[in-house]
């Protein structure tokens, strides 16, 4: 046997490999459970040519904020979409992570990239609150006025 029929070979059984994991749905599940690696690799890949001095520190607003959007939509996607009711608040935090790490590494150091940063970092930080004051809120009360009324109880004087 030739070298050439042997690699022909080769290459024959791997497409059909190819096909017959795509047929039995790997490819499907492995794109359904990792789509959001496609919204991570760019992210990274501006951090890295922006840490190598290859794009302007201007790069890193949209790295940072894909790189945040990306690790929340992999933590819906592997653990239920139902977390975006609490997690929501962190899509604006995304964009301070990016507005941050151009100030911090950039060449503009104005008050404004800065300003607005920490603006939306708080503004999410407090919507992050009350979306978790709302859906555990009622909860909280409970426990609250339980503690409150045993307090109550346990403080009063004794007159027997």
């Amino acid at each position: 046997m030739n070298r050439q029929s042997a690699t022909v070979g080769i290459g024959v059984a791997a497409v059909g490999l190819i096909i017959l994991l795509g047929k039995l749905g790997v490819f499907a599940f492995i794109g359904a459970v990792f789509w959001p690696l496609f919204i991570l690799i760019p992210g990274v890949l501006l951090h890295v040519l922006y840490f190598g001095r290859m794009v302007p520190s201007v790069a890193l607003i949209p790295a940072g904020s894909l790189t945040v959007v990306s690790v929340l939509l992999l933590i819906g996607n592997w653990f239920g979409w139902g977390l975006m009711k609490y997690l929501w608040p962190l899509f604006p935090f995304a964009i301070a992570v990016g507005l941050y790490e151009y100030y911090v590494f950039g060449n503009d150091r104005s008050k404004q990239v800065w300003t607005a940063a920490v603006g939306l970092a708080a503004i999410s930080i407090v919507l992050f609150g009350i979306t978790l004051l709302w859906t555990w809120g009622i909860y909280l009360l409970a426990a609250a006025l339980i503690g409150f009324g045993a307090w109550l109880m346990l403080r009063r004087p004794r007159s027997w």
